[in-house]
């Protein structure tokens, strides 16, 4: 084994995603907003963001990583080095943070109308074979990161750790990231707030048709009142042609007991349904919101649905006393909705555990390690790995099919983006030449031409 290999360049799906941020205006959008009037560096700023956004889509982890894309500058051209996009970090305060969100609003609304266009049309989201359609689902949910030293914001959270609390929401229909926001670490998921401040980020990403219907989910940790009345207000709107629904955990209490206790003795239970609309063995629902007594203070069409099933044993450490008494494991959730059976109400509610994944996927890519003492850098960062899940998700909504087009991270790096090539010269091109056994080579063909042959924005 040699390392004088000449001709060869590695991570070819990096590629498709530079290519991609091009095509789609993001490179350029990006270096408008992050533009200084005066100050002209040698590494555009917003070529800097999406090369970092590329390098961690790649599975970069921090920013000395992007170093990798050095080897690549016989295809790139120039690429920053890691003390330059250090250096743009730490410029992005939270004015410029504004701004990037604006634009990245403003290309998503370009990319929305491309994807409308489709012959498949809009991605809409499905429930055990039931399509939502025109509905916009965004789940939103917190997760803690453990700081290894001290670091700017982070506290004692509520789990005995040290360090900060991040909050993602994102766009159930595409897999993007709409937002994503730094606190310290001892700030409670159930800060009502912060949740109406995420939502509210969310969807300022959303174009206006995608806006109208929303539905909500978020888990118990989120619940609170101010958060109900926000949404089933549509954000203040006054326009009926906005319809928001929620679909929140809610606590189970004794009141919540003693009306499962009702529900047993009347046998009011209904089965919950599965995968296809079928019924699944030893799961059951009920409608409990007129045996929990006196609820108009909340929104209108208010509903509290209850779930029973067997208590697993992966959950018997977790269980309450009530619990381990029935041996049965019991979830209750809050909605607004005014239609739809109480079963694909709940099914509906427990696809809200997607986004779990996605949060786990992002911090194996970046976002489970925050790289400065700064808190102004490290939101930078996390706003970098948003990026970088954007690209992902358009990446496989406009350039690739089959199951690539639903992979995991981890398998569309292992399949798709870090495919090696040897880079030939000839006839005034440059070509790129796969490994003719690769098993993905058409795929990856495929992308880079329907990549290329993307409109630009207007």
């Amino acid at each position: 084994m040699s390392a004088d290999g000449k001709g060869q360049v590695g991570h070819v799906g990096g590629v498709h995603l530079r290519l991609l941020a091009e095509r789609t205006g993001l490179t350029g959008a990006l270096s408008a907003a992050l533009a200084r009037r005066g100050f002209h560096p040698l590494h555009d700023r917003g070529q800097v963001m999406v090369d970092l956004a590329v390098a961690i889509t790649l599975g970069a982890t921090c920013i000395r990583d992007v170093r990798l894309l050095e080897h690549q500058r016989a295809v790139f051209g120039p690429v920053a080095s890691f003390p330059t996009v250090w250096r743009t970090l730490s410029e992005v305060d939270e004015l410029a943070l504004r701004r990037i969100d604006r634009t990245r609003a403003t290309v998503r609304r370009h990319v929305y109308a491309l994807l409308r266009d489709r012959p498949e049309g809009f991605p809409e989201v499905e429930v055990d074979g039931a399509v939502l359609s025109g509905w916009t689902v965004i789940d939103s949910d917190g997760t803690l990161i453990s700081a290894p030293s001290e670091k700017e914001g982070a506290c004692g959270t509520y789990k005995g750790t040290f360090g900060h609390h991040v909050f993602v929401a994102t766009c159930d229909n595409t897999g993007e990231q709409l937002a994503t926001r730094l606190y310290p670490g001892n700030v409670t998921a159930n800060d009502a707030s912060v949740n109406i401040d995420i939502l509210t980020r969310a969807v300022a990403q959303l174009p206006w048709w995608r806006r109208q219907k929303i539905l909500f989910r978020v888990d118990g940790a989120g619940f609170s009142h101010e958060l109900l009345t926000w949404i089933s207000s549509a954000g203040g709107r006054a326009s009926a042609t906005f319809r928001w629904e929620y679909s929140i955990g809610w606590s189970f209490t004794e009141r919540e007991q003693a009306a499962i206790e009702t529900v047993d003795r009347l046998g009011l239970w209904q089965p919950a349904t599965g995968e296809g609309g079928q019924a699944r063995e030893d799961a059951f629902v009920a409608d409990i919101t007129g045996l929990l007594g006196d609820l108009t203070g909340w929104p209108q069409r208010h509903r509290v649905i209850a779930r029973k099933e067997p208590l697993h044993p992966r959950y018997l450490k977790d269980a309450s006393a009530y619990e381990t008494t029935k041996q049965a494991r019991y979830q209750t959730f809050a909605t607004n909705s005014r239609r739809r059976q109480i079963a694909h109400l709940d099914a509906r509610h427990r696809k809200h555990a997607r986004v779990e994944p996605k949060i786990r996927d992002q911090k194996a890519s970046g976002m489970g390690l925050l790289p400065s003492r700064e808190m102004n850098v490290n939101a930078a960062w996390l706003t970098a790995t948003a990026i970088a899940a954007d690209l992902r998700a358009w990446l496989q909504l406009l350039a690739l099919d089959g199951e690539n087009a639903k992979a995991t991270p981890k398998t569309l790096r292992y399949r798709i983006l870090h495919v090696p090539a040897r880079l030939v010269r000839g006839q005034r091109k440059r070509h790129l030449k796969l490994p003719a056994t690769w098993p993905w080579a058409a795929a990856i063909l495929r992308a880079f031409t329907r990549i290329l042959a993307l409109p630009h924005p207007t």
